[in-house]
């Protein structure tokens, strides 16, 4: 019996990732890191900044989010970002400039907690993608 579920991952731009022989998907959704196996219970949650991880037949994936929502139903992942890059293709400077400008806004007063959380979080990923 295959242990294996459909993953889409769409950005406004595009379809950005369509795989059948996904086995697992790790979120970096509002509640913690929330993996996802074949036959989860449907979900659907929201993505805070952070690294997506894909276990495949192909191997591991990792892609850098912003924001999105998850939904699981039906043995199939849809995830929809607004910004996703692939780990192995990201340019180090648009990291470095992403971090400096994230750690501006960071500075400002008129944040409300749940910003100021997400801006930290952005950050944290970011420094933790540039020192690798």
């Amino acid at each position: 019996m295959s242990e294996e579920f459909n993953l889409e991952i769409v950005n406004p731009e595009k379809s950005f990732l369509n795989k059948e022989d996904v086995s697992e998907v790790v979120v970096p959704a509002f509640e913690g890191e929330m993996g996802i196996l074949k036959d989860h219970i449907s979900i659907i949650s929201f993505l805070k900044p952070g690294i997506l991880k894909v276990f495949s037949k192909s191997g591991e994936d990792k892609y850098y989010v912003e924001d999105g929502i998850i939904e699981f139903k039906e043995n199939t992942l849809s995830v929809l970002t607004s910004s996703i890059f692939s780990l192995d293709k990201i340019d180090k400077n648009y990291i470095s400039q992403s971090l400096s400008e994230t750690e501006k806004l960071l500075g400002k007063d008129d944040l409300d907690d749940q910003s100021r959380f997400l801006i930290s979080q952005k950050i944290d990923v970011l420094k933790s993608i540039n020192s690798n």
